[in-house]
């Protein structure tokens, strides 16, 4: 059952409530449950037709960004388009760089690219464009910013987001690895800046 949301926040709200019903044993028979953007895609229930005609009065309360550890990446913000994103945001590069190292995030789905999580967490005034002309290359731990996502890079590929800073020792997928992704939905995640915070 694919359960269409009207935008990502309710979208995360929406998951982490599924999440919470599957633990109290309330959705039986569930195998899968994949969010998305503005989605989340169940497989395996028992009852699909039963839940469907339920799933339009659930409660749903608002999503809370926990207290759990987070995951933190240290990262350098030397980006080619921190300039750029500075720009945008009517700042200084070096300030571009605080106000995201300053953010928690969160990570509302996966996608793309093995270890790709799309990041939210920044206010609205600060999300950006991708960028008009797309890169060929993009390479691996590239911190970028696209509408209202952040995103690390975890191998080098095209793409056209908004490149501000570079994640140094981190590893986002290996297959060797359990879990292979270091990010999963839900995770909160911390830019912790090289020499640390200022």
């Amino acid at each position: 059952m694919l359960v269409e949301l009207p935008g990502a926040e309710a979208a995360e709200a929406f998951h982490a409530e599924v999440l919470r019903r599957r633990a109290a044993g309330l959705l039986p028979g569930i195998t899968e449950i994949v969010p998305g953007a503005r989605t989340v895609l169940l497989d395996g229930l028992a009852e699909p037709r039963r839940l469907a005609a339920e799933v339009g009065e659930w409660r749903i309360p608002p999503l809370e960004r926990g207290s759990e550890s987070a995951v933190e990446i240290p990262v350098r913000y030397d980006g080619p388009d921190l300039p750029d994103v500075a720009g945008m945001w009517g700042v200084t590069p070096e300030e571009v760089g605080r106000l995201h190292a300053a953010t928690t995030f969160r990570v509302a789905f996966c996608g793309f690219a093995p270890g790709f999580g799309y990041l939210t967490g920044l206010p609205e005034q600060y999300h950006v464009p991708r960028r008009s002309d797309p890169r060929t290359r993009v390479p691996a731990g590239s911190v970028a910013l696209a509408g209202p996502y952040t995103g690390v890079y975890p191998r080098s590929s095209p793409g056209g987001w908004q490149l501000i800073g570079t994640a140094v020792r981190t590893v986002l997928w290996d297959a060797g690895r359990e879990p292979a992704a270091l990010f999963a939905p839900g995770t909160r995640v911390r830019f912790v800046p090289e020499g640390g915070t200022e």
